[in-house]
C-alpha cells in the first residue's frame, strides 16, 4: 500500500492548509534511493536474463564438444552400416578400406566448412543460423535456397522409401530366422514381403499423425541405443564367423567375375556397376551434414561454436570410421564374395536366431523413430506414407536404393552447398588457389556421386529382370 503523502492531498486544519512536512523528505530522500533501486533491479533482471538466455533470446545453450560428439555419432551410425560389408566386398581389401577412409576425410573437411557458416558475418557475434536451410539462405540466397529445399525434400522422400524397404527386410528376416530354427534349416522358408511393407506403412501413418513427434525427448536416446545394439550384434557375429571359418575370406580386388549371386552370375560389366554402387552405399553411411547446423545450435559459447564443432566432428568421424571399418571388413572377412547386402538380413547367420531377432527388431524400432514427417498433416501425411510404401513395394532393392540415396545426397548436401557457403561467407576470390582447390574438391565429389548413381540405377535394372512386383517371394 502506497504512503498517504503520495496519494492524498494536504490536510486543512483550522482554516489553514497544513504544511506538507513530507514533501522535502519525499523529494530529497525517497526519490533518489527509489531510482537507484529501480536501476539495481533492472541490472539484476538483466543479469538473470543473461544467465538463462542467449543473445538471440533463446534459452541458454549448454552443449559441449562431448555432447555434440554424441549427437553426431548417433546421427551417423544407422542402418547404412549394415551394407558396408557388401560395399567392401565389391571393392576388395585394398580399395574398400581406402574409400571408407577417403569419405571420412571429405566429410570431416566439408563439415568444418559448414560449421563456420553457423553465424553470418562475425564468427563469434554474428547472427545465428539455426538450420541448414537458414545457413543457405543467409550465405547464398536466391534460387539456391529453392534448389536446396527441393533436394532436401527429394532426399526425405527417398529416405522414407529406403526405410520402408529396410523394415520389410527386417520383418521378413525375423520370421525367416524363426522358420529356419523350427525346421532345423530343412525348409527354404520362402515368403512374400508385401504384407510387411504394408504393416510398416500402417505403423508410420499412425506415428506421422503425432504432433511434434520429432521433439519427444527420449526418441533420440532410444534411436541411439537401438543403433548401437544392431551394429554391435552385426560386428560380433562377423567376428564369430571369422573365428568359425578359421580363415579370412575375400580378395584384394573384390568380388570375382563368375560369382553366383541372387541376380545371376557376375560379369565384368556387372562388377563395374557394383563397384560404383558401393560408393553410394558408403556415402549414405556417412550422411549427416543436413543436421550438423542444428547440432551446433546446441553448443554454448565461448569458445566460438565452430571451434567446438571442429573438435566434435573430428572425434565423432574418427570413432565412426573405426566402427565402420570393423563392421565392413569383418563382414567381408566372414563371407568374402558372398557378403550379404544387409549383414543381418542376408542370412549369412542363422544362429543364434534369438540374437538375430533382437538385432532386427532394434533396427525396426530405430527406423520407426527416425521416420519423422514434420511438414504434413492428416491427409498429406497419410498420402505421403502410402505413396512411399507403394514405391518401396515396386522397387524393394535395399542396396540399390541405399546406393542411389547416398549418391543423390552426397555431393549437393555434403559437399557443394557447404563449399559454396564457405566461399561466399569468406569472400574468396575467383581463380585464387583456395577457390580452385575448393572447386576441384566439389567437382571430384560430383563425379563420384554421378558414378554411384549410375551404378545404383544399373543395379535396379538388373534386379528388375528377375523381380515381379507384388508377386516375388523370397
Amino acid at each position: 500500500m502506497l504512503p498517504r503523502s503520495r496519494t492524498l492531498p494536504a490536510r486543512i486544519q483550522n482554516g489553514e492548509v497544513e504544511p506538507r512536512q513530507d514533501v522535502r523528505h519525499y523529494l530529497q530522500v525517497e526519490t533518489q534511493p527509489k531510482a537507484q533501486n529501480r536501476e539495481n533491479e533492472a541490472m539484476n533482471i538483466e543479469a538473470s536474463y543473461s544467465k538463462c538466455f542467449n543473445d538471440d533470446g533463446r534459452l541458454k545453450r549448454t552443449g559441449t564438444a562431448w555432447t555434440a560428439t554424441s549427437h553426431i555419432i548417433t546421427a551417423v551410425i544407422g542402418s547404412g552400416v549394415l551394407s558396408l560389408a557388401w560395399a567392401v566386398g565389391q571393392l576388395g581389401w585394398v580399395a574398400g578400406p581406402l574409400v571408407l577412409t577417403l569419405f571420412a576425410f571429405v566429410n570431416l573437411y566439408t563439415s568444418n566448412l559448414l560449421s563456420k557458416c553457423y553465424r553470418s558475418g562475425d564468427p563469434v557475434t554474428g547472427q545465428r543460423n539455426y538450420t541448414y536451410m537458414d545457413a543457405v539462405k543467409a550465405n547464398l540466397g536466391g534460387r539456391k535456397v529453392k534448389i536446396c529445399g527441393l533436394i532436401q525434400y527429394i532426399n526425405l522422400f527417398g529416405v522414407a522409401i529406403g526405410y520402408t524397404i529396410a523394415a520389410h527386410y527386417l520383418f521378413r528376416a525375423i520370421k525367416r530366422s524363426n522358420c529356419f530354427h523350427k525346421s532345423h534349416k530343412q525348409s527354404e522358408c520362402h515368403m512374400s514381403s508385401n504384407e510387411y511393407m504394408i504393416t510398416f506403412g500402417i505403423i508410420e501413418i499412425l506415428f506421422s499423425q503425432i504432433p511434434d513427434f520429432d521433439q519427444v525427448w527420449w526418441l533420440s536416446i532410444l534411436a541411439a541405443v537401438m543403433s548401437f545394439t544392431y551394429s554391435t550384434v552385426g560386428l560380433l557375429l562377423g567376428v564369430a564367423q571369422v573365428a568359425e571359418n578359421k580363415s579370412i575370406k575375400g580378395s584384394l580386388t573384390g568380388i570375382s567375375i563368375g560369382t553366383m549371386t541372387e541376380a545371376g552370375v557376375v560379369t565384368a560389366h556387372q562388377k563395374m556397376w557394383r563397384s560404383l554402387q558401393a560408393l553410394g552405399a558408403i556415402a549414405f553411411a556417412y550422411s549427416f551434414s543436413i543436421i550438423l547446423i542444428e547440432i551446433q545450435d546446441t553448443v554454448k559459447s565461448p569458445p566460438a561454436e565452430h571451434k567446438t564443432m571442429k573438435k566434435a566432428t573430428t572425434i565423432s568421424i574418427a570413432v565412426t570410421t573405426t566402427f565402420y571399418l570393423l563392421c565392413g571388413c569383418m563382414g567381408y572377412a566372414a563371407f568374402g564374395d558372398e557378403a550379404p547386402g544387409n549383414l543381418l538380413t542376408g542370412f549369412g547367420f542363422y544362429d543364434p536366431y534369438w540374437l538375430l531377432d533382437i538385432a532386427n527388431l532394434a533396427i525396426v524400432i530405430h527406423l520407426v523413430g527416425a521416420y519423422q514427417l514434420n511438414f504434413f498433416r492428416l491427409v498429406w501425411r497419410t498420402c505421403f506414407v502410402i505413396f512411399t510404401t507403394l514405391i518401396a513395394m515396386l522397387l524393394p532393392f535395399f542396396n540399390d536404393v541405399v546406393g542411389l540415396l547416398g549418391a543423390l545426397g552426397f555431393w549437393p548436401l555434403t559437399v557443394y552447398f557447404p563449399v559454396q557457403m564457405y566461399i561466399a561467407k569468406n569472400k574468396i576470390g575467383r581463380w585464387t588457389s583456395h577457390w580452385i582447390g575448393l572447386q576441384m574438391l566439389s567437382m571430384a565429389c560430383l563425379f563420384v556421386s554421378i558414378a554411384a548413381a549410375v551404378g545404383s540405377v544399373a543395379g535396379v535394372v538388373l534386379d528388375l529382370r528377375t523381380y515381379k512386383p507384388f508377386k516375388t517371394r523370397y
